[in-house]
């Protein structure tokens, strides 16, 4: 991605390390970008480049996927311990303008190739819509986010190839560079999601207000002037 910046601008690199099964990282996305709005009425000369790391909430989810609900009731402690969750998770949605449908989740999947996907239109530009769609496909349209058939066929909505990303899917293309970055980001640390750092300076974790994100973005632009 090109990350020049004209003058006159002033650059705000946010990395974001989340996984696409993750509730809260659509939830920190919907926040981040209305966060940005505000930015850009403030400050239009800012230039913002966006860039999705890789996080794996659930490493051990098999390829097959296994079933959802009963993945959350043994690792949350039961069903009432998960019917509160889930209410917390859709009303936080809900106040970030996002419509959640998690009834509908049947499998949860290994995101090992969503995120080899990411990585891949990052190569040549903005992954944006790419991540939106994949938010979606789990949490809107009750998609099987392991699937290979599927990812194609989200690529292809964003703009690729059907041909070029299946056999980059079907090999082990940018697999090590992915899992390093995973690696990474363990080893500084970062042990939930999302998580965003801001020009490199800034941190910040959880899906937080839409203001409060906005505040740590004035922090991270003070300290590159």
């Amino acid at each position: 991605m090109d990350t020049s910046v004209e003058p006159g601008k002033q650059e705000l690199v946010i990395d974001i390390f989340s996984d696409v099964v993750c509730p809260w990282c659509f939830i920190g996305k919907h926040q981040l970008e209305a966060a940005l709005q505000m930015l850009a009425r403030e400050r239009p000369e800012i230039r913002v480049t966006v860039r999705w790391l890789p996080y794996f909430l659930n490493p051990d989810a098999p390829l097959e996927g296994d079933p959802y609900r009963p993945f959350l009731e043994h690792k949350f402690g039961g069903a009432a311990a998960v019917d509160a969750l889930l209410a917390r998770v859709q009303a936080a949605a809900q106040n970030a303008g996002l419509n959640l449908a998690m009834d509908r989740i049947r499998l949860r999947g290994n995101t090992l190739n969503a995120h080899r996907l990411i990585h891949r239109f990052q190569k040549r530009g903005n992954a944006d819509a790419l991540v939106e769609r994949l938010f979606s496909a789990h949490f809107q349209r009750g998609e099987f986010i392991g699937d290979t058939a599927l990812l194609v066929n989200i690529a292809v909505e964003c703009g690729d190839e059907a041909g070029a990303v299946a056999a980059y899917l079907t090999s082990t293309d940018d697999s090590i560079a992915v899992l390093e970055q995973a690696r990474r980001a363990q080893k500084a640390g970062i042990s939930g999601v999302p998580f965003f750092i801001f020009n490199g300076k800034q941190a910040l974790s959880g899906a937080q207000p839409a203001q409060d994100i906005l505040g740590v973005i004035h922090q991270a632009l003070e300290l590159n002037t």
